[in-house]
């Protein structure tokens, strides 16, 4: 979906057939300026996304972005906005909505990534996204320091566990995905070192090694020997993650960064302009 029309479909969601309040209590003509500000450490992500929710609403209306995206920070401000009071009353909840979010997915994935430093593992993101939002979380997620792994399933082969059993094994699935399409990259999934030598055997660039745990992760690194680059996958936690780094794996899936990341909190205080 295009930001344009997501904006469009969550500002349907909120306002709907018009703000009833703030038509009661606010002058037509009244304007405002409104600050929008970080109000917790973290990184802050989405200033566009939200622009595009205030220009919505108010085409003419003036924004400044005060403070810098993609930089870890404890706080401080973030966007001025100026124009119809009206307008800007009706676009503060969509608006914040979207910026906490994506901000709380690039303040998880900084917290990961941080984590992790002189590992020389990187943090991926995956498809557990909020329907609808996965590009820009994904973008939230590069602006933390992560790393994008596959958009969708049509831009890189990921061999699961359902499609080696219907494939009739590792070995056997990862021929027919190379075979059928020689050109996207392509990765297997392994719970077992007999697995993971199923997929050495079938040249497999890359292993997702699925819920071992740091014993057999290790043993893993050791037996492959850089034969194919190891991912680590199975829902592992911000506590735990650096010692599953120091196993020796390539890289590190965290669903969480997209389907769990708390928001950031954010503000936004209303002036009246004379």
């Amino acid at each position: 979906m295009e930001t344009q029309e997501l904006v469009d479909a969550a500002l349907a969601e909120d306002v709907g057939s018009g703000d009833v309040t703030t038509a009661a209590t606010v002058a037509p003509q009244t304007r405002a300026h409104a600050r929008i500000t970080q109000k917790a450490p973290g990184v802050v992500f989405g200033v566009e996304v939200a622009a595009l929710v205030f220009r919505r609403l108010d085409p003419d209306a003036v924004l400044t972005q005060t403070g810098p995206e993609g930089v870890w920070r404890e706080g401080g401000p973030v966007m001025e906005i100026v124009g119809g009071a009206a307008a800007l009353l009706a676009a503060e909840r969509t608006a914040l909505n979207f910026l906490a979010q994506l901000s709380g997915v690039a303040t998880l994935t900084a917290r990961c990534v941080q984590a992790v430093a002189g590992t020389g593992a990187r943090i991926l993101d995956t498809r557990k996204t909020a329907p609808g939002m996965r590009m820009l979380q994904k973008q939230a997620v590069a602006a933390g320091g992560g790393t994008n792994h596959r958009i969708g399933l049509f831009d890189a082969i990921l061999i699961k566990e359902n499609h080696a059993a219907l494939a009739g094994g590792v070995g056997a699935a990862v021929r027919m995905a190379r075979a059928r399409f020689p050109e996207l990259p392509l990765e297997v999934e392994c719970s077992s070192l007999a697995e993971v030598d199923e997929a050495l055997a079938a040249q497999a660039p890359r292993i997702l090694l699925d819920n071992m745990n740091l014993e057999q992760l290790r043993a893993a690194v050791m037996h492959v020997a850089g034969r194919a680059e190891l991912e680590a996958s199975g829902g592992f936690t911000l506590d735990g993650i650096r010692a599953v780094a120091q196993t020796g794996v390539d890289f590190i899936s965290v669903g969480a960064l997209t389907h769990s990341a708390p928001a950031l909190d954010l503000s936004l205080l209303l002036e009246l302009l004379p």
